[in-house]
């Protein structure tokens, strides 16, 4: 009984420890050398450009929903022009940060533990090694770095997206009128709620590539060692978003608004 307490504490204990020994290599990494340019730029565009679609879908039809669910209830108290106000300042801080990351660690986060899993299995990385070339520097660095800068790029086109189709869902559909409903959006919504959701999905594009490259990196051997850690990842990745956002909300609303 003793033994597998200790076994069920062991593992994942040392799985932290790896994945903090990653994390100080890519730290290390950034800090001494420039990552390749060829490779940032494909890793951009591939986390980036051909992110968009799944970012702007679920940007609009979650702006969209939000307006609708709260129009339904500021109705109730006479309060429609409000509603696209509640929708910026949501979409600005919460929602807009953490469904891009969500959408990204399920596509861009399962791809990179799939290909690096797959490189390990058919020992690529042990041939870098041989070859002089940091693994870590060389497939870890580029990934990491390009989802840092594309994801609050997504983020700023989620939240434009959503509040748009909000708009006009609130206008057009709900007959809400349009000048007091965005001249309420524009007085309610301050920069700091913008600046609050950036810092969330730097944060988060940091905990999702990391994530899925210590998965990838640390798979077992065969396929199904590889179809365990895409799947890992992605919800690993999640996990810690959704856990994560918690304690960055109260941290940075008591850091930007000063609330006791």
């Amino acid at each position: 009984m003793k033994a597998e307490t200790k076994s069920w504490l062991r593992h994942p204990l040392e799985g932290l420890g790896r994945y903090a020994l990653l994390c100080m290599e890519i730290l290390r990494s950034l800090l001494g050398q420039r990552p390749r340019l060829p490779d940032l730029v494909y890793q951009l565009y591939f986390i980036g450009v051909k992110s968009q679609s799944v970012v702007l879908v679920t940007g609009a039809f979650t702006g969209m929903v939000l307006c609708a669910q709260t129009f339904f209830q500021f109705h109730k108290v006479a309060m429609d022009t409000a509603t696209l106000a509640v929708v910026s300042v949501s979409l600005g801080s919460e929602l807009g940060p953490v469904l891009t990351s969500l959408m990204v660690a399920g596509r861009v986060g399962a791809a990179m533990a799939a290909e690096l899993g797959t490189m390990r299995v058919t020992e690529q990385i042990d041939a870098l090694r041989t070859l002089a070339t940091h693994p870590v520097d060389y497939l870890v660095v580029p990934r990491v770095l390009a989802t840092v800068i594309a994801l609050p790029l997504l983020t700023a086109e989620a939240i434009c997206i959503g509040i748009l189709a909000a708009y006009v869902v609130g206008v057009f559909l709900l007959g809400i009128d349009p000048a007091y409903s965005w001249h309420n959006m524009l007085r309610y919504t301050d920069w700091r709620d913008i600046l609050i959701g950036f810092m969330k999905a730097t944060i988060f594009g940091a905990v999702v590539a990391t994530v899925s490259c210590y998965k990838g990196m640390n798979c077992r051997q065969g396929a199904e060692g590889v179809g365990r850690a895409t799947t890992e990842a992605m919800v690993y990745a999640s996990i810690t978003i959704l856990m994560s956002n918690f304690f960055l909300t109260m941290f940075l609303n008591r850091l930007f608004y000063g609330l006791d």
